[in-house]
């Protein structure tokens, strides 16, 4: 059977290029250390690494919301805390305004006391983070959640209207969300407050009795164990929080584990066939160098 030389050409060509693309593959994948560079080396191994992919990548964005959550909880529960303090000041002259014994000079001296605690904790309860948005409204973070009405006792301060105890969520999770803010709302502060303004007041005068300091050392305790319940509750978010992170990261290190297993080369089955393409491609090399010198006249 005659072959024409143009076949033959073509033939040997298409030989060497099959070769040398072989041999450029596994020489990238040996350089890469990936087994998978195309989708049609391995298509049931590529949709697992995408969908591995898009698993890491959610992840990363859940751990970026825990991120700023817990940043944002923790701002919260230092404030509160100092709102305890001082709540925890105000009780310690409430205690001591109780005791009969004491005279008019001296409970006005813890007038002076108790109105710059109240003053404090107006602040505190009106508290901004660095965008401007009060911590303590609900969802309605651009209205402060106390306001001074600057009436007299015990009118002075107000809970704003439009104070809720909705909850800002965050997606730390799939399908798990967390409150990123604490309402004081539902705590009534504004109504503490004013009776907090209106005993200094009565201290400041002289109008006080015992059961003005015992009564409001009751509303005190009450407010005590509000703040409190809110910083546990801020507790609680943390902990959910931490095993979230603690969850999250063990499965990421799986999926890191099969990325690996499943995109990984294998050296010694790559180098089997670097050897393989190597030799096919000086054997095609050879055998094109030694046939174009042939020609009829060796035949005879």
């Amino acid at each position: 059977m005659r072959i024409a030389s143009n076949q033959y050409h073509a033939t040997m060509n298409s030989a060497l290029q099959a070769a040398n693309s072989g041999l450029s593959r596994v020489m990238q994948q040996m350089a890469s250390g990936n087994r998978v560079m195309l989708p049609s080396d391995d298509t049931i191994a590529t949709v697992r690494l995408a969908r591995l992919s898009r698993e890491e990548a959610a992840l990363d964005q859940y751990r970026s919301n825990a991120g700023a959550l817990k940043t944002r909880l923790q701002a919260n529960e230092v404030t509160l805390d100092s709102m305890k303090n001082d709540l925890m000041m105000a009780r310690d002259l409430l205690v001591w305004a109780a005791d009969g014994a004491n005279t008019p000079a001296d409970v006005a001296a813890m007038a002076t006391s108790l109105e710059a605690l109240r003053d404090s904790l107006f602040f505190v309860a009106n508290t901004r983070n660095a965008e401007g948005k009060y911590l303590f409204s609900g969802t309605a973070t651009d209205v402060a959640t106390v306001t001074d009405t600057g009436a007299a006792p015990p009118a002075r301060y107000a809970q704003n209207a439009a104070v809720n105890g909705l909850t800002q969520d965050v997606a730390v999770g799939d399908g798990v969300t967390l409150a990123a803010n604490i309402s004081l709302g539902s705590l009534s502060f504004a109504d503490f407050l004013n009776k907090l303004d209106t005993a200094a007041s009565a201290f400041k005068t002289g109008s006080y009795t015992g059961t003005t300091a015992r009564d409001q050392l009751v509303e005190t305790d009450l407010m005590l164990d509000g703040i409190s319940g809110q910083i546990s509750v801020l507790g609680g978010r943390q902990n959910v929080l931490q095993t979230m992170a603690d969850n999250q990261a063990a499965i990421s290190l799986a999926n890191k584990q099969a990325y690996i297993d499943l995109a990984q080369l294998d050296y010694g089955e790559a180098s089997v066939r670097l050897n393989s393409h190597t030799l096919a491609v000086q054997a095609t090399q050879k055998a094109y160098a030694k046939v174009s010198q042939l020609s009829l006249f060796n035949a005879f």
